[in-house]
Formats: structure tokens, C-alpha cells, sequence
């Protein structure tokens, strides 16, 4: 595993820790799908999966707004030298993949 592997890997648990501890959807919830991050470490993609769809937007919101006190917990709690800047991007991975089942289930009960 590469060293911005590890960091990757590193990012996504602390970020998973400090939502789940500070960060409340009213019913719903944040999960964090994957980091990137650039090979200078200087900006790392953060890409979360919100579960009901329509709370996309809120949370979106949320997650900025909170965004420095997330770098204050990254800089106690991971080893490198500098935090990268985190850009929040929301993964539609599972969206998509409930219009593709529910798509399917369609042309099944059609035949």
C-alpha cells in the first residue's frame, strides 16, 4: 500500500469518527464512501454518501460549515505535516445503482 494510500485511508476513518460524533442529519445519514488525495497532499476530495436522497443539499451545508472544526480534529489526530484542504463531493454511487435495480425489477415483472 503507497503512502497516499495509507493517508487516504487514515483521513476516511478520522473524518467517519468526527461526523458520526459531531455532525446529526435529522433522520438521516452520512457515510464516508472514499478520500483522494492529491500526491502534494495540499487538497483531498471527500466523497460521502447521504441516505434519504433529498437531504443531499442540508447536509452538503452542514459538512462545509464544519469543515474547520474537522481540520482542528485531523491536526490532533493525524500524523503529517500538513491537513489537506477537504472539498466535500457527494458520491451517487448508490443513487444510481437503486435506479438501475429498480429498473430491472421493471423489465422483470414485465415479462
Amino acid at each position: 500500500m503507497s503512502r497516499i494510500e495509507q493517508i487516504n485511508e487514515n483521513l476516511q476513518k478520522e473524518i467517519a469518527k468526527f461526523i458520526s460524533n459531531n455532525i446529526k442529519v435529522e433522520g438521516g445519514l452520512i457515510t464516508v464512501v472514499e478520500v483522494d488525495c492529491s500526491p502534494e497532499l495540499r487538497n483531498a476530495k471527500v466523497y460521502v454518501s447521504v441516505l434519504p436522497d433529498n437531504k443531499y443539499g442540508s447536509t452538503l451545508k452542514l459538512l462545509k460549515k464544519n469543515t474547520s472544526m474537522l481540520n482542528s480534529h485531523l491536526k490532533k489526530s493525524v500524523k503529517i505535516r500538513k491537513i489537506p484542504k477537504i472539498h466535500w463531493e457527494i458520491d451517487s454511487t448508490e443513487r444510481e445503482a437503486s435506479v438501475i435495480e429498480r429498473l430491472l425489477n421493471e423489465i422483470e415483472n414485465e415479462k
